[in-house]
């Protein structure tokens, strides 16, 4: 995999968790006295955090995706022969069949 998509796949997931655990902690440590106006909006703001990282998510594997077709653009201008996609080198591959 291309650097770039897993350090884009990693600032994704890391922003996931910091949001993630922030609003967590302030959830725990206000919810009990918020008043409605209050917990509505902290309800909001988590919905928000949610498809803000729905979001990421998509752009992280759009990223990706555009790094792998331009890794494998490189290489077939090289006259190298491109993987599929979904190609996974794996040594000792044994799990009780054959290929």
């Amino acid at each position: 995999m291309h650097p770039l998509a897993i350090l884009s796949a990693a600032t994704g997931k890391l922003a996931h968790y910091a949001v993630s655990g922030v609003v967590g902690a302030l959830i725990i440590k206000n919810l009990p006295a918020a008043k409605p106006a209050a917990r509505k909006a902290l309800i909001s703001g988590l919905a928000g955090g949610i498809v803000a990282s729905r979001w990421l998510a998509e752009a992280t594997e759009e990223a990706r995706l555009k790094a792998g077709d331009m890794l494998a653009e490189a290489r077939s201008s090289l006259g190298e022969e491109v993987p599929p996609p979904s190609a996974v080198k794996v040594e000792n591959h044994d799990h009780g069949h054959e290929h």
